[in-house]
């Protein structure tokens, strides 16, 4: 009779996982997502941010005030794609500085029907290395972010640690 073989398992680790200062080049896309967004984030977000603002869940209001519709907040488009950043370098504490403008409204209206947490709007981003900092082990992204033709953050960019 045949004793099985012990195998060791490996399980990865994050700091396996995580990409490499040696390994980054400047111009290289390292981030790549299209981030969907419904009206349902927009009330979670509301919900756990505190604001309540109606630009970001009454239309009526919303237009009243000269929009095309409900609004995402800003900090939610930003916090997505940081979040898609914070993946890609495996470690939430690897953000060191990050720095955007908001360009345009993220208009996410209400579908057309079923359920509110249906995406209406998407956000396309990308990152780029723009530059290494060997000395600091720091790497700065420069992101990308539309909605439909719009950009809608501008001069966005993350320094991101890495080992």
């Amino acid at each position: 009779m045949n004793e099985p073989i012990e195998r060791e398992e490996y399980r990865p680790s994050g700091a396996d996982l995580a990409p490499k200062l040696r390994d980054q080049e400047v111009g290289r896309t390292v981030v790549s997502a299209r981030i969907p967004l419904s009206r349902a984030d927009l009330v979670a977000y509301a919900g756990a941010s505190g604001d309540h603002n109606p630009i970001h869940w009454n239309e009526r209001f919303a237009r009243e005030v000269g929009l095309d519709d409900v609004i995402a907040h800003g900090m939610l488009s930003m916090g997505s794609v940081l979040a898609r950043i914070t993946e890609w370098a495996a470690d939430p504490g690897a953000i060191v500085d990050c720095r955007t403008r908001f360009t345009a409204p993220v208009v996410v209206a209400d579908a057309a029907s079923g359920s509110p947490d249906t995406p209406t709007a998407y956000l396309d981003m990308a990152a780029v290395v723009g530059a290494i900092d060997d000395e600091a082990g720091i790497v700065r992204l420069d992101i990308s972010v539309s909605c439909g033709e719009d950009t809608v953050l501008g001069r966005t960019q993350a320094k991101v640690r890495l080992a």
